[in-house]
């Protein structure tokens, strides 16, 4: 580390410090009023109104909620554009279980996937950066991304790529998610693919009903739908390539009301999820043709929706190893850690589509303390992570 880059990452560190106390009390604020994808006005205003505060101009995005806010110069030095650091506003419609005494003050929702830390994440990496930009340390701008709507599909991310022009100067983006099997203190990074595709299946099968004792006489929309339950994920692992990683799972089922009547119609959900772009991209047409020819003995008719949802976040090399090198400078020469690949969705995915650049697990396990899960009520985080997040985000924005 050169003595420039190293003094960087001290001034990163004690700026970061000294806003530990309140980026933890400003996380625990949200973390109380969590707020659903596209509602997230609260979450908004609270984060414009601290950017403001520190001098900055946060501009309200034209899609309903949402932000973004320049730091430092529209070039760098050689040309560069702007660094974006994004965040998720969003909270799930799921009741929290915590039991932490600012648990969710909104019955049915929580913020049980993280995303109130990455926005207190981004929010104090802003903060720090406004602070090097008055140095005069800030080679490059800056601009941060409070993106709506991330848990939903289509999502905030696209919203703002096809109806704003925020994208415009920006040369590369980088993002952080919590990441409950990575303990405090450590960032996970990997080269490619980094989450899989996602997209909603929904398969709908309608008939005339009938008494279970003539099933012969009608179709049989209950047995119609368990044979799409059990023979359509086995239909794309033979037409699929394994090593794409497809994955059909069902979530949701609902047909009938009473066990002496075939129901006139059904309906299953589930996800499909694959890891090479190139299998997305065919995955949805074929579950389409598969389900028509597994229910055409039956005599039903069937309805197949599939909406696609995110493609597979690729982490650019050239931007990870320039985020490894920032996490290694500003939070520890043992900070960086190789992970997996997630099954999971990310909507960042579509900026990944239009800039360079790379997302990482950030951690939030206490160190021997129990690995909590995603999306589920009794999420915990180890709030250090925080200043973990801050530091790595502003040392890579500012090198």
């Amino acid at each position: 580390m050169t003595d420039v880059v190293a003094a960087l990452a001290a001034r990163v560190g004690e700026l970061t410090e000294a806003l530990d106390a309140e980026l933890i009390a400003f996380r625990r604020d949200v973390h109380a009023h969590p707020e659903l994808s596209r509602k997230e006005t609260r979450t908004t205003h609270a984060v414009a109104e601290r950017l403001r505060a520190a001098g900055l101009e946060p501009r309200l995005l034209p899609i309903g909620s949402g932000l973004v806010c320049d730091i430092g110069p529209d070039r760098g030095p050689d040309g560069e554009g702007r660094v974006g650091l994004r965040a998720d506003l969003d909270a799930l419609p799921l009741q929290e279980t915590s039991g932490v005494e600012f648990a969710s003050t909104e019955p049915g929702v929580a913020h049980a996937c993280g995303h109130d830390v990455h926005t207190t994440v981004v929010l104090g990496a802003g903060l720090v950066l406004a602070r090097l930009a008055e140095e005069g340390r800030l080679r490059r701008g800056v601009r941060l991304f409070f993106q709506p709507a991330e848990e939903v599909f289509p999502g905030g991310a696209e919203d703002i790529i096809n109806r704003t022009s925020e994208l415009d100067g920006v040369d590369r983006m980088t993002a952080l998610h919590c990441d409950p099997k990575f303990d405090v203190g450590h960032v996970g990074t990997r080269i490619g693919p980094i989450t899989s595709a996602s997209d909603s299946v929904s398969v709908t099968i309608a008939s005339p009903g009938g008494h279970t004792s003539r099933p012969h006489l009608t179709g049989d929309v209950v047995f119609a739908l368990g044979q799409v339950i059990t023979q359509t994920p086995a239909v794309l692992g033979r037409r699929l390539d394994p090593r794409s990683g497809v994955n059909l799972t069902w979530g949701a089922v609902q047909a009938g009301s009473t066990p002496n009547a075939i129901p006139s119609t059904g309906i299953v959900k589930g996800t499909l999820r694959c890891l090479d772009v190139r299998a997305w991209e065919k995955a949805g047409d074929l579950v389409r043709e598969a389900v028509e020819q597994i229910v055409a003995p039956y005599d039903v008719k069937v309805s197949v929706t599939v909406t696609h949802g995110v493609p597979p976040v690729e982490n650019q090399a050239a931007a990870t190893c320039d985020l490894e090198d920032a996490v290694r400078e500003a939070v520890g020469p043992d900070a960086v850690q190789l992970t997996e690949q997630s099954m999971g969705g990310e909507d960042f995915a579509w900026f990944l589509r239009k800039v360079p650049g790379t997302m990482a697990r950030l951690g939030v396990r206490t160190p021997g303390g129990r690995t909590y899960d995603l999306h589920q009520g009794d999420l915990v985080v180890d709030e250090r992570a925080i200043g973990v997040g801050v530091r790595a985000l502003a040392q890579f924005a500012a090198s």
